[in-house]
């Protein structure tokens, strides 16, 4: 009985380290965790760039990878590029802010 007893919390155990170490984040993959903390931040980004009243939200796409937010698209002026940068970074959680918007 005892033998039993140890296998079976050697089984828990190795699933438990499984399962933590297939959450666990790489280089390049995120963890679950990171993947809904930047899901959130895109969204807050998105909002907070719709909420201003100078820049058209609809042609600024916004990702987000580990707290890095990376802006893109096009926009009418390095004004609204300026803007855009500024509303990004003002958001509570972004780590930086990556440019990759063009002026059309």
């Amino acid at each position: 009985m005892k033998k039993a007893g140890k296998y079976l919390s050697a089984l828990i155990l190795a699933a438990t380290l499984v399962s933590v170490v297939g959450c666990a984040s790489t280089a390049r993959h995120e963890g679950t965790g990171e993947y809904i903390d930047d899901t959130v931040l895109t969204t807050k980004v998105k909002a907070a760039v719709f909420n201003e009243p100078t820049l058209k939200s609809a042609e600024i796409n916004v990702e987000t990878f580990k707290g890095v937010v990376q802006l893109s698209g096009f926009v009418s002026s390095q004004m609204a590029v300026n803007k855009a940068v500024e509303v990004a970074r003002g958001v509570s959680g972004v780590k930086s802010v990556k440019n990759d918007m063009r002026i059309k």
